[in-house]
């Protein structure tokens, strides 16, 4: 497996990942051009994205869903709720329904449920053999029910949005604040550290942070955080990097 991290952020999400018979997108939120450069970068053809993964309907999620799909027929695989809220993919004749679980020949992809304000939104666990990558996005916090599921993957995309205290005290308006700090908005720093802590294991090689708030985190203040809270649960792991909102990640391969 190849896993490339596209764009995290805010503003847009997309990350390309690969395994030894499909190409994968996880999320569109960005422009058809940002992606389709982005994937030349690496060596790959936009014709070869066989799978679109859709973690939920946000405009920085799906912006480019619409128009990379005219001019490359991947298969989009979404539950049936979310797929009943798009208008423009009705007549789209490569959809792949699902509730929770998707297999795919060899491979494997567990949708888990996230708790996020979007209609039917998820995370993934995506496994090929004995290589796998966890994605845990726009979620205000990870159902227990998943851990033993989620444990000792190879790599983590985590999201670590906001630093507590810098979206307290920031600009952001009281209702925001509070819809960001709920159960249906987005994983702090300090939760990205607990919830990593309890889910990191000897098979683990790389963690991504993921989401950072530009308004709200740094990428030194979520490293710190998330870092700290791991000595606290007295685990060793360093490889921990904060993915960007407009550049490429280096390819990790499994």
């Amino acid at each position: 497996m190849r896993v490339c991290v596209f764009a995290s952020g805010s503003k847009g999400n997309v990350t390309y990942i690969e395994t030894k018979h499909h190409h994968i997108l996880l999320d569109m939120g960005k422009t058809k051009k940002y992606i389709v450069d982005s994937l030349k970068k690496i060596g790959v053809e936009p014709e070869s994205i066989d799978i679109i993964l859709i973690s939920h309907l946000h405009t920085d999620h799906i912006s480019a869903l619409e128009t990379f799909i005219k001019s490359y027929k991947a298969t989009v695989c979404m539950p049936e709720e979310m797929f009943l809220s798009i208008d423009n993919l009705k007549d789209y004749e490569h959809i792949k329904i699902y509730d929770e679980e998707i297999e795919f020949d060899d491979l494997k992809i567990y949708a888990i449920k996230s708790s996020h304000d979007a209609v039917a939104s998820r995370n993934f666990i995506i496994e090929e053999g004995e290589s796998s990558i966890v994605q845990i996005t726009d979620t205000g916090y990870i159902r227990s029910k998943y851990f033993n599921l989620l444990k000792n993957r190879n790599i983590y995309l985590m999201e670590s949005n906001h630093d507590v205290e810098m979206l307290t005290h920031g600009p952001y308006p009281e209702w925001t604040k509070k819809r960001i700090l709920s159960d249906e908005g987005h994983l702090s720093n300090q939760a990205s550290g607990f919830y990593l802590a309890k889910l990191i294991g000897d098979k683990t090689q790389k963690v991504y942070l993921m989401h950072l708030s530009e308004i709200n985190n740094n990428p030194k203040v979520a490293l710190e955080t998330v870092k700290d809270s791991l000595k606290e649960y007295n685990i060793v792991f360093d490889n921990i990097e904060c993915a960007k909102p407009n550049e490429i990640s280096e390819v990790i391969n499994l």
